[in-house]
């Protein structure tokens, strides 16, 4: 390991979205502050990896696609996109391959890799859905990926119960952000104040919106029927900013609504409880110590796959503390009786809101790394022990 640090690493760095950017970026400035800048980067990534030093082979946004439409629709892009960027990596010869999330992008491409450099080290950062969907695919992973980094604590073990590649627990992004989504004093007491703080959370694709909005707003008034006025705040993004507005506009009292990151974690901070559909913004929300009913409808065709789905829960807090803490109303079950309910126990101090206080207040215990690293320098660490393993294995093999 000491000779390939003293030239200079090259890492390929290949990411499908705007999330797995963000945690390149991070990765990408902690292995060169592990290196003391004898590092080089290229692969594919967008515009926190180029700020970084990576020149990524083109657009991130030709493969940043979700959903079996959309996919379809851009498929002979992302076919010849997936060629290209393994072509581009065998021809560099690099020391490692990091692929980052956006598991139908990336994974065609480590194993397009593996098969033209079957010794080079190749890790994942962000484990696939393994645990709930498609089981199957963690042991298929063992033939061209030699380690997944974990951002949730219990992968891991799902890896060893599953018969998949090695997988370390590197911690997830957002217990880096804890200031950002704990209140200071005054916010604390705003909390508890008159009226209540609500926080909306429809979702991020006009989907969710379609499905949620009208359950959303109609609970909010169920709420109100309940315990009196409350404000309710809305945070959303520019791309559903017009749906999100007109959709609200039909609820009996409308909600302030705020775009962007800054204002949402502000909301948190300030707010009594949250409606929220889930997603990551359930961690968040865990993480900031709001008590929440998590939330979620798909459509007829999604529905029936349900059966596939092998895993306890749809919330990830609930996953991460083994248990249901926080209540999930998914499908018929998702009402505007049903959740205003749910929520009214919440509003208000009583046994309902302080179990569920109590249960995220066990979450730090689960996600902190015990080695005080943050979860850049926890990955960065991994994917450089896991650079150094395949080269000694080499060595022994030549010998």
């Amino acid at each position: 390991m000491s000779g390939a640090v003293s030239r200079g690493l090259q890492i390929a760095l290949v990411a499908g979205e705007h999330s797995g950017d963000q945690l390149g970026f991070r990765l990408m400035g902690a292995l060169r502050q592990a290196l003391k800048g004898k590092v080089g980067f290229f692969g594919v990534g967008g515009e926190a990896m180029e700020a970084e030093g990576l020149q990524s082979e083109f657009p991130i946004s030709d493969v940043a696609v979700m959903g079996i439409m959309p996919v379809l629709a851009r498929l002979p892009t992302l076919i010849a996109r997936i060629r290209q960027t393994a072509e581009a990596i065998v021809a560099a010869r690099p020391d490692a391959l990091v692929i980052i999330d956006s598991p139908d992008f990336t994974h065609r491409v480590a194993r397009r890799v593996r098969k033209a450099m079957p010794d080079l080290p190749i890790v994942d950062f962000v484990s696939p859905s393994v645990w709930a969907w498609r089981p199957g695919r963690a042991k298929a992973m063992r033939a061209y990926i030699n380690c997944v980094l974990a951002l949730l604590p219990f992968e891991p073990q799902a890896y060893v119960r599953l018969g998949g590649p090695r997988c370390v627990y590197v911690g997830h992004p957002l217990i880096e952000r804890l200031d950002d989504l704990r209140p200071n004093p005054d916010e604390a007491r705003r909390r508890v104040a008159e009226p209540p703080l609500v926080v909306v959370l429809p979702g991020s694709r006009r989907s969710e919106i379609r499905r949620l909005m009208h359950d959303f707003g109609a609970a909010l008034q169920i709420i109100r029927d309940s315990v009196g006025p409350i404000t309710a705040v809305l945070p959303t993004l520019p791309h559903v900013e017009d749906e999100v507005r007109g959709r609200a506009a039909l609820w009996p009292q409308a909600p302030r609504i705020v775009l962007g990151e800054a204002p949402k974690f502000e909301a948190f901070r300030n707010a009594r409880a949250a409606l929220a559909a889930s997603g990551t913004v359930t961690l968040e929300l865990a993480l900031a110590g709001v008590p929440m009913v998590g939330a979620y409808k798909v459509g007829l065709i999604e529905e029936q796959l349900k059966y596939l789905i092998k895993v306890p829960s749809i919330l990830l807090p609930n996953l991460i503390l083994g248990e249901r803490a926080i209540p999930e109303k998914v499908q018929r079950d998702c009402t505007p009786a049903a959740l205003g309910a749910a929520m009214t126990d919440l509003v208000r101090d009583g046994p309902q809101r302080q179990a569920q206080l109590e249960a995220l207040a066990r979450l730090d215990q689960f996600m902190r790394l015990p080695d005080g690293l943050t979860p850049s320098e926890k990955a960065a660490g991994v994917v450089l022990e896991t650079i150094a393993a395949r080269k000694s294995e080499h060595e022994n093999l030549d010998r």
